[in-house]
């Protein structure tokens, strides 16, 4: 059985929805960046470069303990369906289904913790947990981190820190990040304000992958926009902090909806649920505006009948190269829309 084929046999872990504020924060993902000393930056090195610096991660990785159940999956060895697959999952970038060869990825059954190998830098540890869980998702990657310390000589400078090929990751090259569901905040006009706020306090916030993307669903990620000038440590609370104080917000909002025009916000998510449980065509993007609402209703108590990891898998398997991969066969975009729509009626059933 293909590494691939093992992934997709069983959801990933972050999905459960079992973690604190789950229908609020959908997960969340600690990143840290890594270089090998003295081998060129992967924008800089050549093709027989990558191959060695390749050649030397990998067995290391095999080694570490945090990794013993990983799979490793060289990107030029699967199709391009099956790397948008990855990405969808949230384990490459967009740029690695591009950028494929001497690239490889090393995720450990589960999903919570992999390793992409020849992306931006040498090395991109990644940790993602369910719920409010900055602090565990940073603990499980800061275990790895030491694990391959010991057998790797990253490059580091004592005054910079860690060296990373964006200038923006110099220093700890730790990313952390949130993806938290706000509706309350969107539907009282509210996420503009927040958003400056944030900005203002160095944080930035995205779309649901990333530099680039849309913010569809209601769903943002928050993530530290320094590496420079604070510990690892500082950064991971920070972002609790800040997270678990915009938790607040939102729910502070939705009482007021709640209060201000309960009728008409029932009827909202109603309708959602309803649409979702009959629709015959549904697009990606409308489909992550009912999931939210839906997900909003299941969070207030007003529907009861699904749970947050229905809803969460639904937010994976409704991509296109989901759909492609779960139904055997290339796709139009309109027989996409049908097959998202008989898949989500299934699944709430």
């Amino acid at each position: 059985m293909s590494a691939l084929k093992s992934l997709l046999e069983k959801p990933a872990e972050w999905l459960t929805g079992q973690r604190e504020e789950s229908e609020m924060v959908l997960s969340c993902r600690v990143r840290l960046a890594r270089n090998l000393d003295k081998c060129p930056f992967t924008h800089m090195a050549r093709p027989s470069a990558l191959r060695e610096i390749g050649d030397e991660i990998k067995p290391i990785l095999q080694k570490s303990p945090s990794l013993e159940e990983a799979f490793i999956i060289n990107l030029n060895e699967i199709s391009e369906p099956e790397r948008m697959i990855l990405m969808e999952r949230h384990l490459i970038s967009f740029d690695m289904v591009k950028n494929f060869r001497n690239r490889a990825l090393v995720v450990q059954l589960g999903e919570k913790l992999s390793v992409m190998i020849n992306e931006e830098d040498h090395l991109r540890l990644q940790s993602m947990e369910s719920g409010l869980s900055i602090q565990q998702a940073y603990e499980i990657i800061d275990r790895l981190d030491n694990e391959i310390d010991e057998r790797l000589l990253y490059a580091f400078s004592e005054n910079l820190g860690y060296l990373t090929a964006c200038t923006t990751n110099v220093g700890t090259g730790l990313r952390v990040s949130a993806m938290v569901h706000l509706p309350g905040l969107v539907l009282s006009n509210e996420i503009g304000n927040v958003i400056k706020s944030l900005s203002n306090v160095r944080f930035t916030v995205r779309g649901m992958y990333g530099e680039g993307s849309e913010a569809m669903g209601n769903f943002f990620q928050i993530s530290n926009s320094i590496t420079l000038g604070l510990s690892e440590e500082e950064t991971v609370k920070n972002l609790e902090t800040y997270v678990s104080n915009l938790l607040e917000f939102e729910k502070r909002a939705r009482e007021d909806l709640l209060k201000e025009a309960r009728s008409l916000l029932e009827d909202k998510i109603c309708r959602a649920y309803g649409i979702l449980k009959s629709a015959r065509l549904v697009t990606s993007k409308e489909a992550m505006g009912l999931i939210s609402e839906v997900r909003m209703g299941v969070g207030l108590g007003i529907i009861n009948t699904v749970s947050i990891a229905d809803l969460n898998e639904l937010l994976i398997m409704i991509k296109p190269m989901h759909l492609q991969n779960l139904y055997g066969r290339t796709m139009g975009s309109r027989e996409r829309d049908r097959a998202r729509a008989d898949y989500i009626r299934t699944r709430l059933g």
